[in-house]
């Protein structure tokens, strides 16, 4: 069974940069769309960028706005989001998750999840 753990969250100033990473274990990750996701004190669940199982293809919302970047390591077996330009709102617990499959939209029912990992944006 596939698990999925997030690293790389942490406190940083308004501008400043922060790269997540999801490592796979227990199956490899390449024949998995990979979702990153946040959620806010107070807010529902937002998915932030998306990765087609090949790499090739991402998705983001107008929200991240060309500040984050997906991309994946097979040979790791690691999926990273660079983000960039980072601001207040940010500020959310940061998720990776798995879809078997090419593509993960934003209405995905993922199959795996992290627990997740915290990043804190203020000045």
């Amino acid at each position: 069974q596939l698990q999925l753990v997030e690293s790389g969250g942490g406190s940083v100033q308004p501008g400043e940069t922060l790269k997540l990473s999801c490592l796979g274990s227990g199956e490899r990750l390449r024949s998995y769309a990979i979702g990153w996701y946040r959620q806010a004190a107070g807010k529902e669940r937002e998915q932030v960028a998306c990765i087609s199982d090949t790499g090739f293809i991402t998705d983001y919302p107008d929200s991240v706005g060309g500040r984050f970047t997906v991309f994946r390591d097979h040979a790791k077996n690691v999926a990273y989001l660079h983000m960039v330009r980072l601001k207040p709102e940010d500020t959310a617990s940061y998720y990776c998750a798995a879809v078997k499959g090419t593509w993960c939209g934003p209405h995905a029912t993922m199959d795996y999840w992290g627990k997740g990992t915290p990043v804190t944006v203020s000045s």
